[in-house]
């Protein structure tokens, strides 16, 4: 008898593992990555190190163990040893591990914690990154005890605190390094800005960093690479302060220095391009001006923990580089020359959201997603575009019992004539013949992209018996300069032409779709846009805004980003409100006819929540139905990583409401 597998439910979370950030050994047979899992009881998330050869009979062997996080690894030049972070201690430090096998040594102990650590070229060294104010080198004891005390927040710039890291207590991000033997430490930098740590100069000498070191920063929104030369400590800049450059990488010789990079000329809409520097003659030159790719991964999702970026990683013969980029709905690997020519090696209906190379023998890991695949680490082959091996199956017990629908991607015109990329995901036991309620998904940015990628939250309105739409209206990345650049200073307009046509499309194509039972959603931009649309239109039964925007003249003062971000994205300031007014879905509250849940986060600092408070008592005030929901503690990222059973709390808040509306 063939069991009936079911479809993903919320408390799924707590046995789902996520993969991330694998990373090849330095003889290419064999590598170490991240396995991320949830203890229920402890309600927190578990990350540890696990190794695995390349034979395709090994099993990998855990690493690591115990409670805590452990991540970022990286292996020393000679292959004997890795580094990485733990929190292990109860504060986030370096320690390094022998292939051997053996306990991890703990090799930082700074009550400002660790993190990002970089080999030096000989394997004696480790560079990082950790948080000190101006006037100190490392942190004593006095301090730490400072740091544990209540006292007011004195505050004198507008960049005074972040959705990421919450208030700003007078701490700079530097630059130290740390020896693995003895653990004596150097401090690298000093000042009154952060430091970014990228990579070390083959000969050991310089360090490729970052730094926004102009003495006005609340207005700056710049990044400059730089080298800082270890024995003198000094910065020379390799950028001229006109843009916002990173993830800087040297080439195996030395001879080059790429990195991503942009001059704002679209501010954050921008797309990166690919720069060298040339050592010998000091000259930065950008290597893709002409190409409409986009450099990166700008995937909406909302399971895997911990993934980053590589960057651009450098073949041995330090003639070109491999990268990760963005287009149409997939991540895939590009591969690009020091002449500016780019071209793709590996390619599909995909989320590539991790990569390391082993360049000599064209091999890469990549952990790929897909929106009925979670995610596994895989062995490719960049010579054919070939897939050599699965190398993990980390959720395979799960999904013996689980079904995940996979969707069917479209095409159709938006305002404009443009041309619209979309998702409908049919319910996961869907039968023909039968109808079904329709849940729109929106995505936040709104410069981001839906895609194909497994997305937790679709899977589980799949099998609460829902179709799914999501789409990618002008704004989304993936689709040239010009079409995410058009939502600036068109918010409510040809974005919400754009996905309101998707819905007219979908009914019109697909005919299992209830077009009576019809529902809405997204978080941050979003949820804006979920809260226009029921300003707008009453054409959807039930809606849920998460982490939104309401009122764009309270949220120029209250964001982290606020007073930027409206200038750039709505064209206003405080002097235009006007304008502001007319783009806040608050102006329209009074033709709101659609049933609303308000989902948000109590220290969300991107949308605070006074966006969500004005809502709610703006439609109890009217009488219309509505009801709010706090999470405590957590900030704009709940839905990605925050706290387990808030986060499972969330996703059956979204399902019970539209279960009794629709």
């Amino acid at each position: 008898m063939v069991a009936i597998k079911r479809g993903v439910e919320a408390e799924d979370l707590y046995q789902l593992k996520s993969v991330v950030n694998p990373q090849f050994s330095p003889d290419g047979q064999s590598f170490v990555y991240v396995q991320t899992t949830i203890d229920q009881e402890t309600d927190e998330y578990q990350a540890h190190l696990f190794y695995q050869t390349l034979e395709s009979s090994c099993k990998p062997d855990q690493w690591t163990f115990g409670k805590g996080r452990n991540y970022t690894p990286r292996w020393s030049p000679e292959g004997t040893q890795v580094g990485f972070v733990s929190n292990r201690s109860g504060k986030n430090q370096l320690y390094v591990l022998s292939v051997k096998g053996g306990e991890a040594r703990q090799i930082t102990f700074l009550p400002s914690g660790a993190s990002n650590p970089v080999w030096s070229p000989d394997g004696t060294k480790l560079a990082f990154t950790t948080s000190l104010t101006p006037d100190q080198t490392f942190f004593d004891k006095e301090e730490e005890k400072k740091q544990e005390k209540l006292v007011p927040l004195e505050v004198t710039k507008m960049k005074y605190k972040s959705d990421a890291e919450g208030f700003w207590q007078g701490h700079y991000k530097q630059i130290a390094m740390v020896d693995v033997k003895t653990g004596e430490l150097t401090q690298l930098t000093t000042g009154n800005y952060d430091v970014s740590l990228y990579g070390w100069s083959p000969d050991g000498k310089i360090l490729a960093v970052g730094a926004d070191a102009t003495d006005e920063d609340d207005l700056s929104f710049n990044q400059d690479v730089y080298l800082l030369d270890i024995d003198r400590k000094e910065l020379t800049p390799v950028t001229d302060g006109t843009g916002y450059f990173g993830n800087a990488s040297w080439s195996q010789d030395g001879k080059y220095l790429a990195m991503f990079g942009h001059q704002r000329e679209f501010e954050n809409a921008t797309h990166p391009k690919i720069w060298l520097y040339e050592a010998a003659t000091k000259t930065l030159s950008c290597l893709t001006p002409e190409w409409e790719g986009l450099a990166g991964d700008y995937m909406v999702g909302d399971f895997h923990q911990g993934a980053a970026s590589p960057g651009l990683l450098w073949t041995s013969d330090s003639k070109g580089f491999y990268f990760i980029g963005t287009d149409h709905g997939s991540t895939n690997i590009y591969f690009g020359d020091i002449s500016g020519e780019i071209h793709p090696v590996y390619v599909g209906e995909q989320h590539v959201y991790g990569l390391s190379v082993h360049s000599d023998s064209q091999k890469a890991l990549a952990t790929l997603s897909k929106p009925d695949q979670i995610g596994d680490i895989y062995l490719l082959s960049l010579a054919d575009n070939r897939t050599i091996e699965k190398l993990t199956n980390v959720n395979e017990l799960a999904l013996n019992e689980l079904i995940l629908s996979k969707p069917e991607t479209f095409e159709f015109k938006g305002a404009n004539g443009w041309d619209v990329q979309g998702w409908l995901m049919k319910p996961a036991h869907f039968e023909e013949g039968e109808k079904y309620p329709l849940i729109l998904e929106i995505h936040g940015g709104p410069h981001a992209m839906y895609g194909n990628t497994y997305m937790n939250e679709f899977q589980i309105l799949a099998g609460k018996g829902y179709a799914v739409l999501c789409v990618n209206p002008r704004g989304s990345h993936g689709y040239g300069q010009e079409f995410v650049n058009a939502v600036r200073g068109d918010y409510g307009n040809g974005d919400y032409q754009d996905i309101m046509l998707a819905v007219d499309y979908v009914l019109d194509q697909y005919d299992f779709i209830d077009e009576t039972r019809l529902g809405v959603t997204g978080g941050s931009y979003g949820g804006f846009m979920t809260n226009w649309i029921v300003g707008h239109t009453n054409r959807f039964k039930a809606a849920v805004t998460q982490r939104s925007i309401s009122n764009w003249i309270s949220f120029y003062g209250v964001s982290d980003i606020g007073y930027y971000f409206s200038e750039w994205q709505i064209g206003a300031d405080l002097s235009d409100m006007e304008t502001l007014w007319r783009h806040s879905p608050l102006a329209y509250i009074k033709n709101v006819e659609t049933p609303l849940l308000i989902l948000h986060s109590e220290k969300d600092y991107r949308c605070p929540i006074e966006q969500a408070e004005q809502l709610f008592i703006a439609l109890k005030r009217l009488g219309k139905e509505t009801k709010f929901v706090r999470f405590p503690e957590e900030n704009h990222e709940l839905s990605r990583s925050g706290k387990p059973s808030l986060r499972k709390d969330r996703l059956n808040y979204i399902v019970d409401w539209f279960e009794a509306h629709i």
